[in-house]
């Protein structure tokens, strides 16, 4: 890993809303030695609410990805803090002052660093989870000739209409807080924090997980200990205008919608030429199986894996389940053996 996360500035980036940003930050992180073109490139963008260093775990010589064969950039997402968020340009408001930030905007900010920065044309692969899934999807349809391999862990290239009411639900536990004044947050929202927490711990972790109270082997001492500091703690280190602003990206994720495709959600997937790794878990609550096994259908060259699994979304995540690591390192290694 390089000594310190680095900042790519984009001068007068017009985003996907219409609004124009002087200078735009998109900061990242890089694993593993550059060697310029004799460098295979891993892309691995950021997921709902993470910064670089939340996800760097799969990181490693033994590990999911392997900086001592692979160049590997963690590209963090608008929104979630670190680049250009709410939190940190006042220039940048939410979707109530009508400005918000899409997965296209990631996918060109992440497209000039890659070129402008490193002089990479070629990935040989994009990894993504949940919303780092739905970036590589974008990826994979936008640049075709530029994406080798797609690895998407429980994440859609569109977002379902059922998955949007959960995102609902989220974004109304916050701004329900009275906190906030149909804008902004003029203090800490503590009610919608932990009314977001609990229900967001709802979605996220299968009914088998909590039945068979896997938390309790982690150092809770109860489902409330859990929800507590395991959930509602975790989000509380994150600003609130940026877990906003997140979700509204991920309200609006489809490869279909941008000037490239103009709506045409079928041709964007059909576009994609990389051998693309579609692997959802088996009990992932919002983005389900029968969703990305649909989407894997549009793929022409698609391989679909679920991961056997009673975490839930978090399966694809599965920094404290060596079973499920297992599991997605070696379907990894297989894709990128191929």
């Amino acid at each position: 890993m390089s000594d310190a996360a680095k900042t790519f500035v984009l001068q007068d980036f017009e985003l996907h809303c219409g609004v124009t940003l002087p200078a735009a930050r998109l900061v990242y992180q890089t694993y593993g030695e550059w060697r310029g073109d004799r460098t295979p490139v891993i892309l691995y963008p950021t997921s709902y609410g993470a910064q670089h260093r939340d996800i760097d775990w799969l990181i490693g010589r033994d590990r999911i990805l392997d900086p001592t064969r692979y160049f590997i950039i963690i590209a963090n997402q608008f929104g979630n803090g670190l680049s250009t968020s709410p939190s940190n340009d006042d220039r940048c408001g939410l979707a109530e002052d009508g400005c918000w930030f899409t997965h296209y905007d990631n996918l060109r900010a992440q497209e000039h660093l890659l070129r402008e920065v490193f002089g990479v044309e070629t990935l040989a692969l994009v990894y993504g989870w949940s919303m780092g899934a739905q970036q590589a999807y974008y990826w994979g349809s936008h640049y075709p000739d530029r994406v080798e391999r797609i690895a998407a862990l429980c994440g859609t290239a569109k977002t379902t209409d059922h998955n949007k009411i959960f995102l609902w639900s989220l974004r109304s536990a916050l701004t329900a807080d009275p906190a906030w004044n149909g804008r902004r947050f003029e203090g800490i929202p503590d009610r919608g924090y932990r009314a977001y927490a609990r229900i967001y711990a709802s979605w996220a972790a299968s009914q088998a997980y909590y039945r068979e109270q896997l938390y309790l082997q982690f150092g809770y001492d109860s489902l409330e200990d859990y929800l507590l500091r395991g959930w509602e703690a975790n989000y509380r280190q994150r600003d609130p205008h940026d877990l906003i602003a997140m979700i509204d990206t991920w309200l609006r994720c489809d490869v279909g919608d941008t000037p490239l495709f103009q709506g045409d959600y079928a041709r964007a997937m059909g576009s994609i030429q990389a051998p693309t790794l579609v692997m959802p878990a088996t009990t992932d609550l919002y983005f389900t199986p029968a969703d990305c096994e649909a989407e894997a259908a549009l793929i022409a060259n698609a391989t679909y894996t679920p991961i056997p699994s009673i975490w839930g979304h978090r399966a694809g995540n599965p920094y404290q389940n060596p079973t499920d690591e297992a599991f997605i390192r070696q379907a990894v290694a297989a894709l990128l053996a191929a």
